[in-house]
């Protein structure tokens, strides 16, 4: 009787205290058996018995539900509470952001960087992740996390698309989501997405060149900050991805865009905008006509130097090379 009692006690009643702190972390491996889970929940203090976890564990039917993983159970959780955790797989959750307007390389470098994570991913195309906050466990494969940021991609373009404007100046997804990652370069301000996607949209339906900076910058470093002004003889080379050089859309995506610039170019606002140009704010002030754009450069011009932003300030060129440090689609093709 006592023997039961005391059986009871220690499934239904109060556990060890933790080592140190409130929570206890424990790491249940692939594959481990039912001795083995439980004799880890005895070592690490969170169990007073692995005998009675493992009967305990065969008698309600969970011992063929246990899952691995990484768990944290409070200070003084009963046994009981604990072999339920361990059978609804309670595990802990990390988590990983990949901000809006990374290039690929820089995803696969902040998985890389999480220790936590096994294996190794390649950089996939250009464009073909979803920047979101993305949950996994620990000891999961890289290529794993990134698959499931691709196929999260894949999942809202299909939606978008379905719903798209009519007569749009694009005619594949892929190529809506290169226009999508110049507008998450063009501006860091979301209420700005739709009527810069419009700017561009206007553009290519008028034949226009789309004069994007950040496109420019994608060719000669794959999307890593230049770190100086744009030089003219970059800004009339003509590479696949000067769309001052070139017509439409360049040949790739130049990041990886977010949820918001994506359903921007598919459904963007109705407007006779075709120029943008820096307004001192960490914003844009927009134009439909030339003549208006170039009074709002002037306005800028005259704000950087009103704040000092000298050409000798900026990184030194090469002899004959001028600095550009115009902001995207300022000038009339």
């Amino acid at each position: 009787m006592l023997v039961a009692v005391w059986v009871a006690w220690s499934f239904q009643g109060p556990g060890p205290a933790a080592k140190s702190g409130d929570m206890t972390t424990v790491m249940l491996r692939q594959g481990s058996s039912l001795p083995e889970i439980a004799s880890t929940l005895a070592r690490d203090g969170v169990i007073r018995s692995a005998p009675i976890f493992v009967a305990a564990a065969q008698v309600t039917g969970a011992a063929r539900r246990l899952k691995a993983g990484e768990y944290e159970f409070a200070s003084r959780a009963s046994m009981a509470s604990i072999l339920a955790d361990v059978r609804d797989g309670k595990i802990i959750r990390h988590q990983i952001t990949i901000p809006e307007g990374r290039t690929s390389e820089m995803v696969v470098e902040a998985l890389a960087a999480k220790a936590d994570l096994t294996g190794v991913a390649a950089a996939p195309p250009e464009g073909s992740i979803l920047p979101e906050t993305y949950q996994y466990e620990r000891g999961e494969d890289r290529s794993a996390v990134l698959r499931r940021m691709m196929d999260a991609r894949d999942q809202l373009i299909a939606s978008l698309w379905a719903k798209r404007q009519p007569d749009l100046p694009f005619t594949t997804p892929e190529e809506a989501i290169t226009l999508a990652s110049i507008v998450e370069k063009e501006t860091g301000k979301a209420s700005e997405r739709p009527r810069v996607a419009a700017v561009f949209i206007n553009r290519l339906r008028q034949g226009m060149r789309l004069q994007s900076d950040p496109t420019i910058i994608y060719g000669i470093t794959q999307g890593r900050p230049l770190g100086r002004g744009i030089r003219a003889s970059e800004l009339a080379a003509e590479t696949p991805y000067n769309t001052y050089a070139i017509n439409g859309l360049p040949p790739t995506p130049i990041a990886n865009p977010g949820r918001a610039a994506i359903a921007a170019v598919l459904d963007p606002p109705k407007t006779t905008e075709l120029f943008f140009v820096a307004d001192g704010t960490g914003g844009h002030v927009f134009a439909s006509t030339l003549a208006e754009h170039n009074a709002n450069v002037a306005k800028w011009r005259n704000i950087e130097r009103t704040r000092g932003a000298a050409v000798s300030n900026q990184t030194p060129v090469l002899a004959g090379e001028a600095p550009v440090d115009a902001p995207a689609v300022t000038v009339e093709p």
